[in-house]
């Protein structure tokens, strides 16, 4: 079997950030656009992503995975942009996308996600609710959630709720007969220090991969470079995080980076690489990892 690639970016956050209205800045998007101006416009770059994109393509990945935050305070202006950007990254058939916090940053139009970006988000077999999403690309299942509910000001916490839990474990018990590379997709990560960021039902993941498994999970929300492990029926699950797919290092948050997956069968099971690109210096982008994880 030729090994199937499967590339990952996450927290784009489009810039420039279209001028709002003065009846958009009522409440929680009046901080986060002070914070935009102030702060995020900094290092949040449109020029970086570009970067970031150009040489992913060169790449030539089978699939690419986007895992949230396309927009900043999702304005109504900011998500036709963001659906042309999508579309230069790839067509729907090769680039699956989900929703961040930002992308539902408040209730009044926290459905533009689902609309903007629908033949992105479709599952394989559509019909019931929109997530969990299920798409099939060569080996690999990809399993698509959404975290991404509005919050309260101040707060970026995710909830998958128990509906989309309830449907998650029979989508989960299905595939598990199947011989398929399960890729979880989510925006927040399983397990989190931080109680303003976290995923408020992740125990409840977390129980229904200990029962059911999957070989590889992939997020973003925390702009950082991570790998953790979680329990699964048959040993530990690589959950792997990226940082932001547009942001200058400042800080603790490392410079824009993505991952690409290489995955293949090995004998009776399978083998997954996981190789990192990353912005350095010139804007230019090169390899700063690689490693087995399965």
């Amino acid at each position: 079997m030729t090994p199937f690639t499967l590339a990952h970016l996450s927290d784009p956050h489009l810039a420039p950030l279209p001028k709002p209205r003065l009846i958009e800045l009522a409440g929680k998007r009046a901080l986060g656009y002070v914070n935009w101006t102030r702060n995020r416009h900094k290092y949040q770059r449109r020029e970086v992503l570009d970067a970031l994109v150009a040489d992913m393509k060169a790449q030539a990945p089978d699939h690419i995975a986007v895992t949230g935050d396309l927009v900043n305070l999702a304005l109504e202006a900011e998500f036709a942009p963001a659906l042309a950007w999508l579309e230069s990254v790839g067509p729907p058939d090769r680039v699956t996308a989900i929703p961040g916090n930002h992308d539902a940053y408040v209730g009044a139009t926290s459905h533009l996600f689902g609309e903007t970006f629908l033949h992105y988000i479709a599952a394989d077999t559509p019909g019931g609710a929109a997530f969990p999403a299920v798409r099939r690309r060569g080996p690999l299942a990809l399993i698509s959630l959404s975290t991404a509910v509005p919050t309260l000001p101040l707060m970026a916490t995710g909830t998958l709720g128990r509906d989309q839990l309830a449907a998650l474990a029979e989508v989960l018990e299905r595939l598990a007969a199947e011989d398929v590379f399960r890729v979880l997709l989510v925006h927040h990560p399983l397990k989190s220090s931080a109680r303003a960021k976290r995923m408020t039902d992740a125990a409840d993941l977390l129980a229904l991969l200990k029962r059911h498994g999957v070989e590889l999970i992939l997020h973003g929300h925390d702009h950082i470079h991570s790998t953790m492990w979680v329990e699964g029926p048959n040993g530990n699950i690589p959950a792997l995080g990226v940082p932001s797919a547009s942001a200058l290092a400042h800080g603790r948050y490392p410079a824009a980076a993505y991952n690409l997956f290489t995955i293949e069968k090995d004998n009776a099971g399978w083998r997954c690489e996981q190789t990192v690109r990353s912005l350095g210096a010139g804007f230019q982008i090169g390899q700063i990892k690689h490693v087995r994880l399965i």
